[in-house]
């Protein structure tokens, strides 16, 4: 039956049948009429893995520790790229369109983020104030 001795079972009232039968042939007869039969297979429950996919669609279980794959292979660096110069140049196009800098540095500042000079928007608005590049002496920056 290529199972496990475990997973054999009797009919009711074929004991003696089974005692009886000595070559394998009566055994293949058996299990042909069904007086020898395999155990049906235990399916693994599926509640837990239900359970996590419930969580999942709320957004939970999604942290680090769940992720399998090495640091870029959750969010690769040319994603990571875009979204960091994204935000950089939106940065300083609202700044341009405030007025707080003028083509020339827009432009300068720019070309910088192009080449990776600043780390963060935080970087950019460091950088400003140290060069003195803001046109506004009063502005804030946000």
């Amino acid at each position: 039956m290529k199972v496990s001795p475990g997973k054999v079972r009797f009919a009711e009232g074929a004991e003696e049948e089974v005692k009886k039968a000595i070559t394998r042939s009566d055994i293949r007869g058996l299990i042909a009429v069904g007086k020898v039969y395999e155990n049906p297979q235990n399916y693994h429950s599926r509640a837990g893995a239900r359970r996590n996919a419930a969580q999942k669609s709320k957004g939970r279980q999604q942290g680090r520790g769940s992720k399998k794959g090495r640091k870029f292979s959750i969010v690769d660096r040319k994603t990571k790229w875009v979204i960091k110069i994204r935000l950089q140049r939106e940065f300083l196009k609202e700044l341009r369109e405030k007025g707080m800098l003028n083509a020339q540095t827009y432009q300068m500042l720019r070309n910088k983020s192009k080449g990776g000079y600043f780390r963060n928007k935080r970087h950019i608005k460091l950088y400003l104030t140290e060069q003195n590049l803001i046109i506004v002496k009063g502005a804030q920056l946000k």
